[in-house]
């Protein structure tokens, strides 16, 4: 499995491709939205894990570009990966066109069960090892 974690922190990018590597996934880096949806355009991804407050363009103006795609890259797996704990966070997310939601910091059992939840469904074209 390939996914993208669009984060402005290093340390939580670190933390989250210890877990994935655990289970035998790969995971690419963005520092930033622009650099994530750039990096979008040019790979295929499984799954693609979005902060929602980075500096520049936020996540959900940046889950806004993927679903407004023409491409089969719209319909990507997006897990919002936030510290944001407002009661209607994770609606507003889901509205916006998110698949999941998961809070900080990122526990490795929420991560896979998110991930697990969008393979069940459907959504995600391989599975973890």
């Amino acid at each position: 499995m390939n996914i993208l974690f669009v984060e402005d922190d290093a340390m939580n990018r670190r933390v989250v491709r210890d877990m994935l590597t655990v289970a035998g996934a790969t995971m690419d880096e963005a520092h930033d939205a622009e650099s994530g949806l750039q990096m979008i355009e040019e790979r295929q991804y499984d799954i693609v894990l979005m902060d929602l407050r980075m500096p520049g363009m936020d996540g959900l103006t940046a889950i806004k570009h993927i679903r407004a795609r023409t491409d089969e890259k719209a319909g990507v797996p997006v897990i919002v990966v936030t510290a944001d704990t407002a009661l209607d966070i994770c609606r507003d997310c889901i509205d916006q066109g998110a698949d999941e939601v998961i809070l900080k910091p990122v526990a490795m059992n929420k991560l896979f069960d998110a991930i697990g939840r969008l393979i069940a469904r459907g959504n995600s074209r391989m599975m973890l090892n």
